[in-house]
This record gives C-alpha cells, sequence and structure tokens, in this order.
C-alpha cells in the first residue's frame, strides 16, 4: 500500500548500522562496537534511554557526509515500505551547536533530495524549534528554514518539552515563516494537555497538531479540531512508549477518528521504539479492527494532509486509488 508519513524524526530513524558507521568515521563511543550489541541498546527501556539513543545518534552527525549517509538510508527504508512522500522533522540547531555549518548541511541534503525524487521517494524537511533550548537556537533554525525554501524545506515546526516552556517567545519566528510562505506545525497534546494544543494554534498559528491525542480531554477542542480541519500526527507505538497511554488500545486514535477529527499514522522515531510506519498500520489494524479499506482510507488522508502542492497531491491521489 502506497503511503506519506508526516511525522518522523531524521535524527530519530537512524538504524544502527548507520550509528555505527559514522561512530567509526568520528570517533564516537557507543555502549556497543557491533549492529547486535546496539539492536539490544536500542530496545527501549524508558524516556531517558530513548533521550540517551537520541542524542547519540545527533552526536554522531558531524560532516555533511554524514546527513547524507543517514539521509539516503532513511529514504531507503521508506521506499521498503513503499512510503512515497515523507514530511520529517530536522533539529538543526541541534547539529549547529554540535559545530555542523548549517549551510553545508543543507546543500548536503538537498542534494539527497533531489536523489529521491529521481527514484520516486520524496522527501520534505521541516526544521524544529525546540522550546525548551530558547530563541537564540530558534534564530538559527528560522535562519535556515528560510534558507531552505525551494531547496526541500516546507515548514517549520515546534518541539521540545511541552510543560513549562512557554510557547510565547516564538510566535515571531512563527509569523515571519508564514510570511516567507512557510507551513507551520507544532508538537501539543502529547506530554501535555489541551491546553498545550490551544497554546500552538494561536500562538504559532499551527496548521497541523504533532500527536495531539490528549484533546480526547476537552470534548470542545476536539469539536474545535474537526470543524477547523486541523490534522493531528499520531504515532502510536511512540504514545505507548513515552507513557502517553498504557497501551495500543487505551490510544485515543479511534476516538478521534471516530468523532471526525482529521489524523494521520506515522512512526515518530521508528528505530528508537521498534517499528516503522507499516508495523503502525499493523499495529492499528489488530488494536482496532480497521479492514484495508480503513487503512487505505488513512493513507490517502495522510496524503491530503501534507504540504505538498495540489496539483502533486492529485498525481498522487491516482496512485493510490489505482492501488
Amino acid at each position: 500500500m502506497p503511503k506519506v508519513e508526516l511525522h518522523v524524526h531524521l535524527e530519530g530513524s537512524m538504524r544502527p548500522h548507520v550509528l555505527l558507521e559514522l561512530a567509526r568515521r568520528n570517533g564516537v563511543d557507543l555502549p556497543a562496537s557491533d549492529e547486535e550489541g546496539l539492536r539490544r541498546w536500542f530496545q527501549f527501556r524508558d524516556f531517558g534511554h530513548f533521550v540517551e539513543v537520541y542524542l547519540a545518534c545527533s552526536r554522531v552527525l558531524r560532516a555533511p557526509e554524514d546527513f547524507q549517509l543517514l539521509a539516503r538510508d532513511f529514504l531507503d527504508a521508506q521506499a521498503e515500505q513503499n512510503v512515497v512522500y515523507t514530511e520529517a522533522h530536522f533539529t538543526i540547531s541541534t547539529h549547529i551547536a554540535n559545530g555542523a555549518n548549517g549551510g553545508e548541511v543543507l546543500d548536503a541534503l538537498e542534494e539527497v533530495i533531489g536523489e529521491g525524487e529521481r527514484r520516486g521517494v520524496r522527501l520534505r524537511l521541516i526544521p524544529d524549534i525546540v522550546r525548551n533550548i530558547g530563541p537564540a537556537a530558534a534564530d538559527l533554525t528560522l535562519e535556515w528554514a528560510l534558507a531552505g525554501r525551494g531547496r526541500g524545506v516546507v515548514a517549520m515546526g515546534l518541539a521540545g518539552i511541552e510543560a513549562g516552556f512557554p510557547n510565547e517567545p516564538y510566535r515571531e519566528h512563527f509569523v515571519t515563516a508564514k510570511q516567507e510562505g512557510l507551513h507551520v506545525v507544532a508538537h501539543a497534546g502529547e506530554h501535555a494537555g489541551p491546553e498545550s494544543i490551544r497554546s500552538v494554534l494561536e500562538i504559532c498559528g499551527a496548521e497541523r497538531i504533532g500527536h495531539g491525542v490528549r484533546a480526547v480531554e476537552d470534548p470542545s477542542l476536539v469539536a474545535e479540531l474537526r470543524d477547523r480541519g486541523i490534522p493531528l500526527e499520531v504515532c502510536p507505538s511512540s504514545n505507548v512508549c513515552l507513557g502517553v497511554f498504557p497501551d495500543l488500545a487505551s490510544l485515543s486514535f479511534d476516538r478521534l477518528y471516530r468523532s471526525g477529527v482529521q489524523v494521520s499514522v506515522n512512526s515518530d522515531d521508528g528505530p528508537l521504539f521498534g517499528t516503522d510506519l507499516t508495523r503502525e498500520y499493523l499495529a492499528l489494524h489488530h488494536t482496532f479492527g480497521y479492514g484495508p479499506e480503513e487503512l487505505a482510507g488513512l493513507a490517502l488522508a495522510g496524503l491530503r494532509q501534507s504540504f505538498l502542492p495540489d496539483e502533486e497531491k492529485a498525481g498522487l491521489e491516482k496512485l493510490f486509488r489505482v492501488s
């Protein structure tokens, strides 16, 4: 089944063999020295372990060719699943802080994006501001995002810790991004409740919400999301692994879906949670009994919720309907 993925982090999609290669290149010590050992280390234990692995994946990215290796392997994995279009979050401020040259990174990723286009696996980037890092890093993110317009960047995002870190300091960043033709997405309603979702709608002008699954705690918010057509990018396995819900059966996906809220299916940080987009669709089938027609409908909904130009969506929609 052809699929689209709208919520996945490029750094969090690093597979063990890529992490091993990059660590060797750059002299970074890891807890294991072979792929099997890294696979065991990748097996999710708790949030602290997730952060440990995620930061290790970010730390080994130094030179432009490192980012190219990651992006090429990511596109290979997407192609294996017939994920024909992806919008991936990318935290450029972390890499600049680690010494990478932002312009060189953009050039390198643009090259890989072009390669993907030629083989029918499309990738677009969403550089994200991290709430808990501060406005200086946000300035760098906005600058990089604007430089990337027409070169693979389609939107600017907001990520990081929700509770205790307000969105207000980034209001003008998102005003500028919108004025300059970028779309806006924001993580919210994952580890904080409905008030977090309302905040990114008002302050950031978010067009899509990353996660948003705690909207169900406020029926009036669910109705607003439905009526305004604000899509939620739901990541089932991630929500269970990170303790948002105790298990898949408790996940609010089906309640949101049946309420008429637009939802898409996503993997978030697949290798870190032992999943990928195909497995996420299968999880929904096994948990909620969705059949082929409903799963295909969700895939098509993801395409329609994407930031592709309308004419490109129409072309891909023919492929989705034939399949």
